[in-house]
């Protein structure tokens, strides 16, 4: 579940290269998946269901042994998390690999993280095989940037406090590990880059890749609330959650791991590489 999102696009290529039968699973279904595209690999399965749907999942778990959830934070995901855990229960799926979040807590400042605790433990009480990730900052949510960024600006919440990030494709490639190799079943991995950067650090990368000032502008977390809400149109419960991840960084210090190496035998992704390649998509 997620086919079409960030880490689920990632996932589904990782699990054509290693030729695994995977079934996509969409609300959209009409729509082309640009991970399925590729005649040398394995061809992927898209099908329609719909978290709000019990009966389309249903349909949908028909057959499978394991599922990939990932779904987009919202004020509904408990709700439906929790749903697809008890349907692909009693489906016969018998193992799920969770998208989960850092600080995933009963007490965390952090609603969304809050919830994703509430989800985990729903997850550990179904008896289901599982296991979680925890990536922190997706590196594909910085092609956000690129409108503030024209404007010589980074904006944030987080002083100099360090941040770290992760390229979903890592991700991706951990959960097909997940999926396919004994090893990593039934862990709770936390997923991160190979450094934390500061958001100054950030915004004198970018101002390299780009060849144009750009300079980190610190705002209080009420007012970074207020101007993604007013000049993003981000929906409050999300601008909300920004802020309270920027704070939650200044509050607890983030520093890499090394578990994306440990499990994958390779490096993770580095931030500059990732900057390099998106480099186009900052310039006016």
């Amino acid at each position: 579940m997620g086919a079409t999102g960030a880490t689920g696009t990632a996932l589904l290529h990782s699990l054509r290269t290693l030729d695994a039968p995977v079934r996509a699973l969409t609300r959209t279904p009409h729509r082309p998946l640009p991970a399925a595209a590729g005649a040398r690999l394995r061809p992927v399965q898209v099908q329609y269901a719909d978290a709000t749907n019990p009966d389309s999942l249903r349909t949908a778990f028909q057959g499978a042994t394991q599922l990939f959830l990932a779904m987009a934070n919202g004020p509904a995901q408990v709700e439906l998390e929790t749903r697809v855990i008890d349907i692909a229960a009693r489906a016969g799926i018998g193992h799920i690999v969770k998208i989960s979040a850092p600080a995933a807590e009963p007490d965390s400042p952090v609603a969304v993280s809050r919830g994703h605790h509430t989800v985990e433990e729903h997850l550990r009480a179904s008896g289901l095989t599982h296991t979680v990730l925890r990536p922190y900052a997706f590196m594909q949510n910085l092609l956000r940037l690129a409108p503030t960024v024209a404007q010589g600006l980074v904006l944030g919440a987080m002083g100099d406090a360090p941040c770290n990030y992760v390229d979903c494709r890592d991700i991706g490639d951990v959960a097909a590990a997940a999926l396919t190799r004994a090893d990593v079943v039934g862990g709770s991995y936390t997923l991160t880059g190979p450094e934390a950067v500061a958001h100054p650090g950030l915004a004198a990368r970018l101002a390299t890749l780009t060849g144009r000032p750009v300079r980190y502008v610190d705002l209080a977390p009420a007012d970074l609330r207020d101007t993604l809400v007013r000049q993003a149109g981000m929906p409050a419960w999300l601008a909300a959650h920004v802020a309270e991840i920027q704070q939650l960084a200044v509050a607890r210090p983030e520093t890499p791991t090394s578990t994306v190496a440990g499990i994958l035998g390779r490096p993770p992704r580095t931030l500059d590489a990732f900057l390099d390649e998106h480099r186009d998509h900052f310039r006016p």
